[in-house]
């Protein structure tokens, strides 16, 4: 099974562009599914597995309280399991083309408010290598949308000053975007100095040095990002995709078109950015039925 688990996540790398964070939710889902066929149903192939052992594990995982998104993202991983062994002929029937992901609840993302914002940027305020560093990824972060993953792989040649852009690479294709005036200031007095300073090997093109002197790692800069949020006093439960999403929320609040917001962000379909707009005028809706006379 763990052959056949490689197998796919080799197509899917090579075929499929994934990156390694889905890469690595498939390997964990489907280890999850071969640990429960095996010890709990007795069977030691994809082959030897129906539609009933499936359900059976889904029915599992809700036994288990586990999150709908997570049920949903297990089901997503073993529908292109046998999808894949079907095309390379390791199972005669696709026993996972029917299997029913549970309804998900749409929520709103969490946004900061502009003051909340403005406070969290404030807090890395010292001449520390590492506040200086700590300002200018957090001024960046705020200035562009990009995903932490993103953030935390930039190199030197992505970044261009003068014009005031970086360089962001996903999966699919590279994308330019702009950011301000702030975010240059920072990034500015970075590079002045704190970056070497961090650095251990100063020919390395990390744009962000951790504080052993190498690339940052996704798990550093969520603890970054949550102590500077304690320090500023705010109390929502805030993680990097927080400040994505209120760069995004503010672009649309203050007129930004769709388009524009979806090129930035990355996004391949533009109804992912919709619930931008829509957040917008559910607040003017808010605010009109609280202020207007006649509402």
């Amino acid at each position: 099974m763990e052959q056949q688990i490689d197998a796919l996540i080799e197509f899917m790398h090579e075929k499929k562009n994934t990156s390694k964070n889905t890469e690595l939710s498939y390997r964990r889902d489907l280890k999850k599914l071969a640990d429960y066929l095996q010890k709990d149903l007795g069977k030691n192939s994809f082959s030897e597995v129906t539609k009933e052992d499936l359900e059976a594990y889904v029915a599992h995982m809700f036994e288990q309280n586990a999150a709908p998104t997570s049920i949903s993202r297990s089901i997503a991983s073993t529908k292109a399991l046998f999808s894949y062994l079907l095309e390379a002929g390791e199972v005669k029937e696709d026993v996972a083309a029917g299997l029913k992901s549970p309804k998900i609840e749409k929520k709103e993302p969490a946004i900061l408010s502009k003051k909340d914002v403005m406070k969290l940027l404030e807090q890395p305020s010292g001449n520390s290598p590492k506040q200086i560093r700590d300002k200018a990824m957090l001024e960046l972060l705020y200035a562009t949308g990009i995903r932490v993953t993103e953030l935390i792989n930039l190199k030197t040649s992505d970044l261009n000053l003068s014009m005031s852009f970086i360089v962001c690479h996903d999966s699919h294709k590279e994308r330019i975007i702009p950011f301000g005036t702030k975010a240059k200031e920072a990034l500015m007095a970075y590079l002045s100095g704190a970056r070497d300073a961090m650095l251990e090997d100063k020919n390395s093109e990390i744009l962000f040095a951790n504080c052993s002197g190498e690339a940052m790692s996704r798990q550093g800069f969520w603890k970054i990002i949550k102590y500077y949020a304690k320090k500023a006093g705010i109390e929502e439960d805030i993680t990097p995709h927080t400040l994505r999403h209120s760069f995004a929320a503010h672009l649309v609040e203050n007129g930004a078109d769709l388009k524009s917001v979806q090129e930035m962000l990355g996004h391949s379909d533009i109804s992912t950015t919709q619930i931008y707009l829509n957040m917008t005028q559910n607040r003017l809706r808010e605010v009109y039925n609280k202020a207007h006379p006649r509402s």
